[in-house]
């Protein structure tokens, strides 16, 4: 076995060439199939992990999975607000516990902003049940005060005290700003690994104050309210976009959501984030598996260039084989030889395709989650991993098994002659 073993090596060494491309062409192949598993199974986890603990979210009238998109995730916009007055009323309903009221619409620099109350920091959990944590500062207690998230602070480098100027609406570039009225950075949280990394957070009451002389999405002629001027005021919000609602007990979140969801003063929708995710993934199934199946094929397109490279170079090496044959190499040995080149070379592809892949996670990471919002944890191989490793080495073996009894055929049929 260490003969065959010697042999085969040397005999690759001498054809290092070829033996490279297409260990690059299953590496490439192997990186492509594991990256797609990677990114798939991680975008899971980063949604999943969003929001934690909420039993109900709250919105206008639409579709579960937008308003899923927009109230957790930050991605989109919605059709339609909630009166104040509606979720006033809501949110005293004996059976529920806390609600956390969010109010979308505007920008800065390309970051959402969300406005909200301190129910946000007592209630809001993501992952495991983890509280939001601050890293400096504290949240707000002035109206023009801002939290930022982890990513916003830093893309930006802002620090605490630093001023703010937001924007309307939703755009990296903002052309209607609200310069009359900044806000301060009071705190920084820490980072979560979720869409709060990416958001401004301000109060409801800030909200209205920036609106305040708005009207239709543009200022009020000759109406200019300064900030001093505003504080005084009364800062009730008229409308919120969305609410979370955690509940008393589990048991009364199909009640509850019945009652939200039928709910006369006006047209509202309930989920439960669970079941609306599961929707999204759905939606989202016929995708993966198509990306799935291309990777597939592109393992199976490397495995077939390594098996024709052994076929083709099958001429220049009769000679090789008649000599083995010729010193006491039987039909079992050659066939061995064949099926452990190709189990090298399906591995060394296979091995050279998980490095490639952490190269590339550990270059991509920080740009995929600043740009997507998607952290993509850089572990471990996965036992799914190693599935697919295990998998493309047996089918790279598979692959070696035409060449390997072609190869004992003609060193059968040659003898220790060698035909031009």
């Amino acid at each position: 076995m260490k003969t065959i073993l010697h042999l085969a090596f040397r005999s690759l060494v001498s054809r290092r060439a070829t033996v490279l491309l297409s260990v690059a062409a299953i590496a490439v192949s192997v990186t492509l199939l594991l990256g797609v598993e990677r990114i798939r199974t991680e975008t899971r986890n980063s949604f999943s992990n969003t929001i934690s603990g909420t039993d109900l979210v709250v919105g206008a009238r639409s579709g579960s999975i937008p308003l899923l998109l927009y109230s957790v995730f930050r991605i989109g916009n919605a059709t339609n607000n909630i009166s104040w007055q509606s979720y006033r009323e809501l949110a005293a309903d004996p059976a529920v516990a806390w609600t956390i009221p969010l109010s979308l619409g505007d920008s800065h620099r390309g970051f959402r902003v969300l406005g909200t109350n301190a129910d946000y920091f007592r209630h809001f959990r993501y992952a495991r049940m983890q509280n939001l944590r601050f890293a400096e500062g504290r949240q707000f207690d002035d109206v023009f005060d801002a939290v930022l998230g982890a990513e916003v602070a830093d893309a930006l480098g802002y620090g605490i005290g630093d001023e703010i100027i937001i924007d309307h609406g939703v755009g990296r570039i903002g052309f209607a700003r609200h310069t009359d009225k900044p806000f301060r950075v009071s705190g920084i949280l820490a980072r979560t690994g979720t869409p709060v990394d990416r958001t401004v957070h301000v109060s409801l009451g800030g909200i209205e104050a920036i609106h305040i002389d708005w009207r239709s999405g543009a200022p009020v002629p000759g109406l200019r309210m300064d900030a001093d001027r505003v504080r005084r005021m009364d800062l009730q919000p008229r409308a919120i976009t969305a609410f979370f609602v955690g509940l008393k007990s589990r048991f009364a979140t199909f009640a509850v959501q019945r009652k939200i969801n039928e709910y006369r003063p006006e047209p509202l929708l309930a989920i439960l984030p669970g079941v609306a995710l599961q929707e999204l993934w759905s939606l989202m199934a016929t995708a993966e598996r198509a990306l799935s199946a291309i990777s597939v094929f592109v393992v199976a397109t490397g495995l077939i260039g390594m098996m024709t490279m052994l076929l083709s170079g099958m001429n220049e090496r009769r000679r090789e084989m008649a000599i083995l044959r010729a010193v006491g190499a039987r039909p079992a040995h050659i066939f061995s030889l064949f099926l452990l080149e190709a189990g090298f070379i399906a591995a060394l592809g296979a091995m050279t395709g998980l490095g490639l892949l952490y190269i590339l996670l550990g270059i991509a990471q920080p740009l995929i989650e600043s740009t997507y919002g998607l952290f993509i944890a850089i572990g471990a191989p996965t036992q799914t991993d190693m599935m697919y490793l295990g998998a493309v080495v047996a089918a790279g073996v598979l692959a070696g098994l035409v060449p390997a009894i072609r190869a004992v055929r003609l060193s059968l049929a040659d003898g220790i002659i060698v035909r031009s």
